[in-house]
């Protein structure tokens, strides 16, 4: 008898698109593994819905507040079944950029310089010298993100009313350089991605759209550039506590000459415990490149699964 697989997909957060799309595509997978599969939207309702759907493991493809927060995870906790990704306290701590990045620079991992500020006192005055990001401290998918150049100021309507970034959001400075990602799975780090955004930046259209970026696996950079951020990937998974896959984002500065030590040209952006995996994302790649199609990458996310996490 197949196993019963239920794919958490929708909810409730503004990368709910993102989210469908994942957990469309996971599905169609896990099908053609073998498994049989209850694709479950997310709602208030969770709880009635997974005594429905009955099932031997939970794959939680959800992203955003509710699905890598550490809240859906409490309600999975609660429920029994084996489920996928981080368990509750690795992922409310790497949702919360602020804080994580405390966690990750006690390790000695360079993380941007940046603070937590009232949304609207940000909308009127600049926090710190630009060329500055601002941005909500526990979302992804580059939702509700704005890059304050030198010599402009924050747009203040935007940001005041954007209300889906929260009352406390994210200030940081502006780190420069190519955007690389890094995948770790089963105790090891699987590659370095350079991601070459066709809009301008590494942002949601970038991410998700057709045509948004080129990804070059492996990255063409020189190789202790490539070991340092596979090593850093690795750290920051195993410091927070994280289980089955995570994928960190890293800044290469190569432009700036006065940066001798190769340490200080690299930074960490973040670490996401649940990384997309529509057909332009960036883990299934790397999986591919490590001879891993995404059949199998989804099998084994699955045969990692347990309770509690």
């Amino acid at each position: 008898m197949s196993q019963r697989i239920a794919v958490l997909k929708g909810g409730m957060s503004p990368e709910r698109d993102v989210s469908l799309a994942s957990g469309a595509g996971v599905s169609v997978a896990l099908r053609n593994e073998g498994f049989e599969v209850v694709e479950i939207d997310v709602g208030h309702n969770i709880w009635e819905q997974l005594h429905v759907a009955d099932p031997d493991v939970i794959f939680n493809a959800l992203h955003g507040e509710w699905g890598e927060d550490g809240r859906i995870q409490g309600v999975l906790d609660l429920f029994g079944a084996p489920y996928t990704h981080s368990g509750v306290m690795a992922s409310a701590l790497a949702m919360d950029k602020h804080r994580s990045k405390a966690v990750l620079r006690d390790v000695g991992i360079n993380v941007p310089i940046g603070t937590l500020a009232d949304r609207r006192a940000v909308a009127e005055s600049h926090p710190m010298d630009p060329p500055y990001v601002v941005k909500p401290n526990a979302q992804g998918s580059s939702v509700g993100v704005y890059i304050i150049k030198d010599g402009t100021n924050p747009p203040k309507s935007e940001i005041a009313h954007n209300e889906a970034m929260g009352e406390l959001v994210l200030v940081e400075e502006f780190v420069p350089g190519r955007e690389l990602t890094v995948t770790v799975m089963d105790g090891k780090a699987l590659a370095v991605t350079e991601i070459i955004a066709t809009t301008g930046w590494y942002d949601y259209a970038a991410k998700y759209a057709d045509g948004g970026s080129r990804h070059i696996v492996p990255a063409n950079i020189p190789r202790d550039v490539e070991e340092l951020c596979k090593t850093w990937a690795l750290l920051a998974h195993e410091t927070l506590g994280c289980r089955g896959v995570t994928r960190s984002d890293f800044r290469f500065n190569d432009i700036n000459e006065d940066l001798k030590d190769i340490v200080n040209k690299i930074v960490m952006l973040e670490l996401n415990t649940q990384p997309g995996m529509t057909p332009t994302s960036l883990v299934p790649e790397q999986a591919e490149f490590v001879g891993m199609n995404f059949g199998q990458l989804c099998r084994w996310i699955v045969e990692d699964a347990s309770w509690p996490r």
